[in-house]
């Protein structure tokens, strides 16, 4: 589907980039001496063609403003830098963005850091992390080190952010502003060996990030209170946590110590594609949805450990008292694979089959004889969706592994210290050596502040966002289906906007409907594009 409808201008779904400066004027930090003043008049001007879902190119001008530093003590301005992107003409029209919608994008993957220095425009140059236990991205302050021994992600990489790239010339050529912040990530280490990007830095930054940018209301162009955040796995997280956790005074403290602006941090909607979150509870969940499925590459599950996992999540699932969609019920372990069919899967298999023209409809359906196609409705049983995906991801524990060998276990590193348990199960069984009997005293709270669903579930946030766009890949098996699933059901059960589906034979990272987020975003904000006279 296109965006022209709802936005005013043509669909832009495709990744085609090819800018070159115009204008003589530099980018620069608005705070290289500690103000967090944006300079509208230091930007870039470029141009890019992106071409829309239909196989259209559209020719954007747009102006650029490159690694703009948006708190006053950053602890690395490498990371703690946004761009922002602002289109001026579209096909030869010039557009008012004055009043436009700001698509908040961010380029995490696997926690890792994520930084906008080194981009030559929008989507282009800046660079995510998530590559197993590979470099921070982007370029680091000369204090800075590539943490070269910190642990992978378990298969958990996404190194591009994904999605977010699409999505963010998507928005361009639809008339709306596209900021990129970067932020700092769990493989920072300082001279002095200490993990300065750890939980939870990366949610600080983001906030402090988005209350740059409403601090500066009136000089970046844009409605600073129609801000859209998105973001893929690991970033997928963390917009999700961004949405629920607007103006929530449990980050005061660390918001202040990196000097950001004196301004709300709430967002206006969440896009979040396959989000790795609940971490403290995400070994039990994964072990629900995949534990009678066998790893990949050979390794084996501890099928005891699997088993007591699955009771975790049993237990955990009946506290939430989720509420399904349509009318569902409370959701728990012992319904949740009919709720996951009926809700999302069928739905799903149903949407792509349709799509396809006769002959390659029955030539997947003979391929594929789980299926049965009925009246242009497809419908399967769970055991049967399990073998379809086929091996999973990850093993077990998937998150709070055994030998702290996850990007997890680093994410909740301290100091010196590389990698921590961050659950009293994995802590029990732990392989290291460590013969402590619960986690740190202080992973309680980190926990706290890294899981959106703390904001949703144990009590509401009042400044969280009302308008959520949720997406899964129906093959990923790098987190579990019910991690999504959980989060739009708590996010429903408020009365918040939800729109969450599953991609059919999709896997970790998809977005096949982008253009449909840019007409979701024009719909919810009530925004339609203008141009100038």
């Amino acid at each position: 589907m296109g965006i022209g409808a709802a936005a005013g201008v043509a669909a832009a779904g495709g990744v085609a980039l090819t800018a070159q400066a115009s204008g003589d004027t530099s980018a620069s930090s608005s705070s290289a001496s500690g103000s967090l003043v944006f300079d509208p008049d230091a930007y870039t001007e470029l141009t890019t063609t992106v071409t829309d879902t239909e196989g259209t190119d559209h020719e954007v001008t747009y102006h650029f403003w490159k690694a703009i530093t948006y708190v006053a003590k950053p602890v690395d301005a490498a990371y703690q830098s946004l761009n922002v992107s602002v289109p001026v003409t579209i096909d030869g029209t010039a557009v008012d963005a004055s009043d436009a919608p700001i698509l908040f994008a961010n380029s995490v993957g696997g926690y890792m850091p994520s930084s906008v220095a080194n981009a030559t425009g929008i989507g282009g140059g800046g660079t995510g992390g998530g590559m197993v236990g590979g470099t921070p991205s982007g370029a680091p302050s000369s204090s800075a080190s590539a943490a070269a021994t910190a642990p992978g992600a378990n298969g958990d990489t996404n190194a591009t952010g994904g999605a977010l790239s699409t999505n963010q010339l998507l928005a361009l050529a639809a008339g709306y502003v596209v900021v990129e912040p970067g932020a700092r990530g769990r493989t920072l280490k300082n001279s002095a060996g200490e993990y300065y990007g750890v939980a939870p830095a990366a949610i600080v930054d983001l906030k402090a990030a988005v209350r740059y940018v409403r601090a500066n209301k009136g000089r970046i162009p844009g409605n600073t209170d129609r801000i859209v955040s998105a973001g893929t796995s690991a970033g997928g997280a963390l917009s999700s946590l961004l949405g629920a956790s607007g103006d929530s005074p449990l980050y005061d403290e660390y918001l202040e110590e990196i000097g950001a602006a004196d301004a709300s941090d709430a967002i206006f909607a969440t896009g979040a594609w396959c989000p790795i979150t609940d971490l403290e509870h995400a070994d039990g969940a994964y072990e629900w949805n995949w534990g009678s499925n066998a790893a990949g590459s050979g390794s084996k599950v501890d099928r005891t450990v699997s088993k007591e996992l699955r009771a975790q999540f049993a237990e955990y699932q009946a506290s939430l008292k989720l509420e399904g969609l349509n009318g569902f019920g409370t959701l728990n372990a012992r319904n949740y694979d009919e709720y996951l069919v009926k809700q999302y899967l069928e739905p799903s298999a149903t949407t792509y089959l349709a799509a396809l023209p006769d002959s390659e409809r029955a030539t997947y359906l003979a391929a594929n004889t789980f299926i049965t196609w009925k009246n242009g409705r497809a419908s399967f049983s769970w055991a049967d969706f399990l073998t379809h995906v086929g091996a999973r991801k990850k093993t077990a524990p998937a998150f709070d592994a055994f030998d702290l060998s996850t990007g997890e276990n680093n994410l909740f590193g301290k100091g010196t210290t590389v990698s921590r348990h961050f659950t009293a199960y994995s802590l029990k069984n732990d392989t290291t050596g460590l013969t402590s009997k619960r986690p740190d005293s202080d992973i309680p709270e980190l926990l706290r502040l890294m899981n959106p669903m703390c904001f949703l579930v144990e009590k509401a946030n009042p400044n969280r966002t009302k308008h959520w766009w949720i997406r899964l890949g129906a093959k990923d098996s790098d987190t579990s289906h019910t991690v999504s699933a959980n989060l739009a059901a708590a996010a429903h059960t408020l009365g918040d906007d939800v729109s969450h589906l599953y991609y059919w034979d999709q896997g970790h990272g998809a977005n096949t409907d982008a253009g449909d987020f840019i007409e979701w975003i024009a719909k919810v904000t009530g925004h339609r594009t203008r141009t100038r006279k």
